[in-house]
């Protein structure tokens, strides 16, 4: 997959090593000298594309026509917008991701700019410690459909709601399903008449709604009223 990244800083060249270590064509656009001097030591030769990536002709020249993923992560978000605007009506790029610099500019970054996916640092974080917090100690591994959906564990305690029943008695919430149950050294298929013991590791895919009431399924019991 060719993907064309914007902007040198941190993030940009991150991701691009990242890309390129994954073994996919990466091409990163780069103006400034200071920069440019700087990840010319750390990314190979051939990812780097120095030029404007504001101006249309420095795309043309990097191909940005067969990108399938743009990346528009400068310093300025009315660069990035424009960028994103730019790749998608021009260029008929299928995907464009920003970064948001001033989390006040949040706004701006819809489908009107033609930005597929707006990474706000400040609301990610937020978003993290809320899930966090209503989680408990069910742990989140993996998300899945941009966040939408969470492959997540926790180890079953005893008083567990879970422990002692079969999968098929589960009250499991409508979008969850056990995908697999680690049990000391082995690894136990989760079928319908599998019981669930204290100390096993549960595998669980979840949306976000269901995830607390999942939690609170799989999570210890709850004090007694004398301990809160």
């Amino acid at each position: 997959m060719y993907v064309l990244i914007a902007g040198g800083g941190r993030t940009g060249s991150t991701l691009a090593l990242t890309l390129h270590d994954q073994k996919h064509e990466v091409r990163l656009l780069e103006h400034r000298s200071e920069v440019l001097a700087h990840i010319h030591r750390d990314l190979p030769t051939e990812v780097i594309y120095e030029g404007n990536a504001t101006d249309p002709r420095t795309l043309e020249l990097a191909g940005v026509a067969r990108a399938k993923v743009l990346v528009a992560s400068m310093a300025n978000d009315a660069e990035n917008l424009s960028l994103c605007f730019i790749a998608r009506e021009r260029f008929r790029v299928p995907r464009t991701i920003a970064t948001i610099n001033d989390p006040r500019n949040a706004w701006l970054f819809d489908r009107k700019f033609h930005v597929d996916v707006a990474l706000n640092q400040a609301d990610i974080l937020a978003s993290l410690i809320e899930q966090e917090m209503s989680l408990g100690d069910m742990m989140t591994l993996l998300k899945l459909r941009r966040g939408s959906y969470s492959l997540v564990s926790e180890t079953l305690l005893q008083g567990a709601r879970a422990v002692g029943l079969t999968i098929k008695d589960l009250p499991l919430p409508r979008s969850s399903v056990i995908c697999a149950i680690l049990r000391r050294n082995d690894v136990v298929i989760p079928r319908g008449d599998v019981r669930l013991e204290a100390g096993d590791d549960v595998l669980a895919l979840v949306d976000e709604a269901s995830a607390p009431e999942l939690a609170a399924l799989f999570g210890p019991p709850a004090p007694p009223a004398s301990e809160r």
